[in-house]
């Protein structure tokens, strides 16, 4: 039976004097345990990874309301914990929310968090949340990061119960993915916890506190590829059964039984896909090795995301359609309306004297005739007009007839100006939520060189929703420089397409969809984008939202055409 391995404890304890294991349902929005060191600081555990300081300052006393740089308001502090804090604020200057961590700047993990935090945002990977800012002002030091509301952490995913094969598949593949790209750019983790994993509502997950919840905590390791590793392993394990692979109960899952060593998930609970129960367990065992087949062990993240690409694909389950409810024929498409039912009754009813129609009545027949009369003279009246229009035209002199018109000095300041065609001068694929931020960039000019016969195509995917990895793809259009736009017309092939259209003045490409303005959205196959207002632009994208299916039985958008006019 394989050992516990002293990297996966680095993650799991890694929040205090305490094992985060026993403060897991601390767990908040910004990935960290929100708890106070009651006990005080004293020598940290040399296998934990913390810098063992013996002394350290006090968090700094702020509040909600204060304000950093005259721009991003404190809101409400989310942990608070040796000697740090964390914040939900406000950007105020964006009016965004954003996420903020604060310490002194005499804190001796001052200068390790704002040389973490600055190496994480030149990775620019959309994959992690990004750090927006990090600032030495006034004594203080914070770091500045994205806040995504509609986001949910694992740690709440996992508290309904363990997830479908499916889902744990897009978990560890696009978890795996994003580490070896950070690994390449020499940034570890080392806090990888169901905390740090958020799932949007596209299906994209997100992974926050790259490098920074390390260097906040003081933790480090020896082999960073392998405790990153070991890190993702837990965390499918966790998906797989929801159990954590562990002895000790840890971010609201309880641990394995005691004395039984670490098992494979499949022997945890019934019905788990074997290959992602072996998948797992190459990732977490020290040997890398299964009872039932020998595979080598995956020591980077490199080589459990290659291990996770050559497994078959794992399809989504089929939706569940539920059969409506059964056809109920009205009683006048069953022609008993107005009429008595035929079913017998047991009492006997009584007479009752139909009355006559209403028509049939004396004061209806005259009522009859004072219509026809009405109806007879209205037929003479328009013929009467009739001929009369007919003898005017007869003697009309020929002359024309003028025109009233309004002179109001020769300006027309509500005069339209007719619409003209725009150039697009250029074009670029635009995927900034993919694994490899790329969408068939060879064919992008076929969009707008005048040839209905050529189309540019996206990628294959399994749904109409990009197969729930992303939101969307899209063209960005480059008119040269900001100009008004009035409509945007796109022609696809293959099928209904549902698509909006962004805009933005910036005088570079805005890095992610939300840095563009949404003006305008349709589907169809021939798509007419109008603004409701009057836009200027200098970059148009043509986001695609929703895709047709394609012949080869995959979802592809493909767009043959697209005209710009003022």
């Amino acid at each position: 039976m394989a050992e516990r391995s002293t990297a996966a404890v680095d993650v799991a304890d890694n929040s205090g004097d305490e094992p985060l294991t026993a403060k897991a349902d601390a767990a908040t929005t910004d990935g960290t345990a929100q708890t106070q060191d009651e006990e005080g600081a004293g020598p940290k555990d040399a296998e934990s990874g913390r810098d063992g300081s013996a002394a350290v300052p006090a968090s700094p006393d702020l509040h909600s309301g204060h304000k950093l740089a005259r721009r991003y308001r404190l809101e409400e502090c989310v942990t608070r914990l040796d000697g740090f804090s964390s914040w939900r604020a406000v950007d105020e200057k964006l009016r965004r929310a954003v996420g903020v961590h604060l310490l002194p700047a005499d804190h001796p993990r001052a200068r390790s968090v704002l040389a973490a935090a600055r190496s994480s945002a030149l990775l620019g990977d959309p994959r992690f949340v990004q750090v927006l800012d990090a600032v030495e002002e006034d004594d203080l030091v914070y770091v500045v990061h994205e806040w995504l509301p509609d986001a949910t952490e694992l740690t709440a995913l996992l508290a309904a119960g363990p997830m479908e094969a499916h889902d744990a598949y897009q978990l560890v593949s696009q978890i795996s993915q994003a580490m070896a790209a950070a690994h390449r750019e020499g940034l570890a983790h080392l806090c990888l916890t169901p905390g740090a994993v958020l799932r949007s509502s596209t299906g994209q997950y997100r992974i926050r506190g790259l490098a920074v919840n390390a260097a906040l905590r003081g933790i480090t390791a020896d082999q960073p590829l392998r405790t990153d590793t070991e890190a993702i392993g837990a965390l499918l394990y966790a998906a797989l059964t929801r159990r954590w692979p562990y002895e000790s109960d840890a971010y609201g899952l309880s641990g394995l039984p005691k004395d039984l060593g670490l098992i494979p998930p499949d022997q945890v609970r019934a019905g788990v896909h074997r290959g992602l129960s072996e998948l797992a367990m190459r990732a977490l065992a020290n040997d890398g090795a299964t009872a039932s087949r020998q595979e080598q062990p995956c020591t980077t993240p490199d080589e459990l995301a290659k291990a996770v690409a050559a497994m078959p694909r794992i399809l989504p389950p089929e939706p569940a359609f539920t059969a409506p409810p059964e056809y109920q024929r009205t009683t006048y498409q069953q022609g008993t309306y107005g009429r008595p039912s035929a079913r017998p009754s047991s009492a006997t009813q009584p007479v009752i004297a139909v009355p006559p129609p209403p028509l049939q009545s004396r004061t209806g027949k005259a009522l009859k005739w004072a219509v026809s009369a009405l109806l007879i003279a209205a037929l003479g009246l328009g013929s009467w007009q009739l001929a009369e229009t007919v003898l005017d035209r007869g003697n009309d002199s020929g002359e024309p007839t003028p025109t009233q018109t309004t002179d109001d000095g020769g300006d027309d300041n509500n005069a339209v100006a007719p619409s003209k065609p725009l150039e697009v001068v250029g074009a670029q694929d635009y995927d900034p939520l993919g694994a490899d931020g790329s969408e068939k960039p060879a064919t992008i000019k076929n969009v707008y060189d005048g040839d209905k016969g050529s189309y540019w195509s996206t990628d294959g995917y399994y749904s109409a929703d990009f197969g729930r990895l992303k939101e969307g793809v899209g063209v960005v259009l480059d008119l040269g420089e900001v100009q008004q736009v009035g409509t945007v017309d796109v022609s696809f092939l293959g099928g209904t397409t549902s698509v909006e259209l962004r805009a933005t003045e910036d005088s570079s490409v805005p890095r992610m969809p939300g840095g563009f303005t949404k003006i305008a959205h349709g589907s169809g196959t021939k798509v007419s984008l109008k603004p409701d207002k009057q836009v200027k632009a200098r970059y148009l994208l043509v986001w695609l939202t929703k895709l047709p299916l394609s012949d080869d039985g995959n979802y592809r958008g493909k767009i043959s055409d697209i005209k710009v006019t003022s």
